[in-house]
């Protein structure tokens, strides 16, 4: 593939500082903090804490590891569910928009939007209360009860076309209600029309990793608080979509324009309870919305919450309610009050590059674009008209970097282009990545050594799958059954890491001990390395051929 250009791009900087606006820190300042709610987007919202069937949790997009010409897209939704939480355990929301969007101009509007519909087929009825009344074989086995049906569609321009109908993986139930749940799994993948491409809606273990001891005075006030996986044992609903990257890409041409945005929504309608029934009824509007994570957490105030999570990214510059807060970001000042580390001088405008419109030079020693690199913005498309473009929060991906021959769960910081932010894979450790870009390692080349070992949770205490949807199985024992702490909640002994959707780093192995922190010196040159590289690299090198 020939090398992606500079781009062409007439921003205003002053209209970058305001654009500031709702998110440059959101995605940078939870490295540290994750923020009032649970986990990179778990229960952020008022309304989301109390609807977790339409609760984005996080959202994945990474070249397909096993086929270098299709891209993964993956998002989550309902966090923490208890593997016992019979006995209607955890079904999408019926008639709701499961939406995953697609960006391929920069105008913070959805060119492209894949659209799930579940149904539901209950056959339980006045007889019983049992998701099931038997082992479990195959989706269609008679002595499952309940299950669910969806209907994809690729929403362009308007039009819907319908691509997929599958059955959703069911809920796992246990080893003696689905002795094979591998193999239900497989049974719900099901081809894209025209056989170009496939999907997956089901359960998962839960794929994000970190340590929530974080309110504790960030960790005890000396990190002696840290090294434990909070989400260890827990489930999410994922939908996954694994398709051609000219399909994503603008005019279909994914080598002139290999740059997407890529976030998840979800919509529903208001119910009408009559009679005991809750019918959905009146015009669908969107109360849920992930793009980079751990974006709502922190950045917006408690009382914005909501409102963000019903807008669309193209709206983002427009609302200055927050922007003191992510110039002039809070965290930093509190790393700074508790662990003495001085914050880095404001404004940030390495963190509008890096989560509000990717990260794409002009000119050397521009002050508005201290990242002097290209690597995942928009404006490196070749058909893109740079005055259209708009600063939003979206996870952006360049497709034109080559998928890693040796995955390392620190991302661009580890001099691996394919890592986050460059898109998200599985294994990227985002909150260790964000915790140094917040403290300025973007602009500075220097590691915050006194960081180093972030919160300690380096992997999934699960491995990924080497093949599609890539998400390890859901787990089936409950979460305070007296988990072994050298072992998974499945019974697996947790990872080294190495998987091919992002690895790297050392496991947990032990929920109560930290984990011994990678010595300064070998991240220190990770990131200098990263620095010449990526971070600091000359005008003229772009370094993001195609396989």
């Amino acid at each position: 593939m020939t090398e992606v250009q500079k781009g062409r791009r007439s921003r205003s900087r002053t209209m970058a500082a305001s654009l500031v606006g709702l998110m440059a820190v959101g995605g940078a300042a939870v490295g540290f903090m994750p923020g009032a709610a649970d986990a990179s987007s778990h229960r952020e919202a008022p309304l989301t804490a109390s609807d977790p069937q339409i609760d984005n949790t996080d959202v994945y997009a990474f070249t397909s590891p096993n086929d270098a010409n299709s891209v993964t897209l993956i998002a989550n939704w309902i966090p923490f569910e208890e593997p016992n939480g019979g006995p209607n355990f955890y079904p999408f929301a019926a008639g709701a928009h499961y939406d995953i969007n697609i960006d391929s101009n920069g105008d913070g509007k959805a060119d492209i939007v894949y659209r799930w519909t579940f149904t539901n087929h209950d056959d339980r009825g006045t007889n019983t209360f049992l998701y099931n009344n038997g082992p479990v074989t195959s989706l269609n086995d008679p002595n499952l009860l309940f299950k669910q049906t969806y209907t994809l569609q690729a929403i362009k321009g308007g039009v819907a076309a319908t691509i997929a109908t599958g059955t959703a993986a069911p809920s796992d139930v246990g080893p003696a209600s689905m002795p094979n749940y591998a193999s239900l799994r497989d049974a719900a993948i099901t081809p894209v029309l025209g056989g170009a491409g496939k999907t997956f809606a089901g359960q998962a273990d839960d794929p994000f990793f970190l340590d929530l001891r974080v309110f504790d005075l960030l960790y005890g006030a000396n990190l002696k608080e840290s090294g434990q996986n909070t989400l260890a044992g827990y489930n999410v609903n994922t939908i996954a979509l694994q398709v051609p990257k000219a399909a994503l890409a603008l005019n279909g041409n994914s080598t002139r324009n290999p740059v997407i945005g890529v976030w998840s929504s979800t919509e529903k309608q208001t119910l009408q309870l009559t009679a005991g029934k809750a019918t959905p009824s009146g015009p669908f509007v969107q109360v849920s919305r992930l793009g980079n994570p751990l974006v709502n957490e922190v950045v917006v105030p408690t009382g914005l919450k909501d409102a963000f999570n019903s807008i669309t990214p193209d709206v983002d510059h427009t609302i200055p309610a927050v922007v003191q807060r992510v110039t002039s970001p809070e965290v930093p000042k509190l790393i700074q009050s508790i662990y003495g580390i001085p914050a880095p001088a404001t404004p940030r405008n390495d963190l509008v590059e890096i989560f509000l419109t990717g990260i794409h030079k002009t000119h050397p020693n521009d002050a508005a674009n201290p990242i002097q690199a290209d690597l995942n913005s928009q404006l490196l498309n070749k058909d893109v008209t740079a005055s259209k473009f708009v600063a939003s929060e979206e996870l952006r991906l360049n497709m034109a970097v080559p998928v890693a021959a040796m995955p390392n769960r620190l991302g661009v910081l580890a001099n691996d282009l394919q890592g986050f932010p460059n898109g998200r894979r599985l294994s990227d450790d985002v909150v260790d990545i964000e915790l140094q870009a917040l403290e300025g390692a973007a602009q500075s080349g220097k590691l915050v050594s006194a960081l180093a070992a972030g919160d300690g949770v380096n992997t999934n205490d699960k491995a990924f799958s080497n093949s599609f949807p890539y998400i390890a199985l859901p787990n089936d024992r409950a979460v305070n059954g007296g988990v072994n702490p050298t072992v998974g909640s499945s019974g697996m002994t947790m990872p080294t890491g190495g998987v091919d959707t992002g690895a790297g780093g050392t496991a947990l192995r032990s929920h109560g001990t930290p984990m011994v922190p990678m010595t300064t010196g070998i991240l220190a040159v990770l990131l200098l390395g990263s620095a010449g590289l990526v971070w600091r690299r000359r005008s003229n090198t772009a370094g993001m051929d195609a396989s």
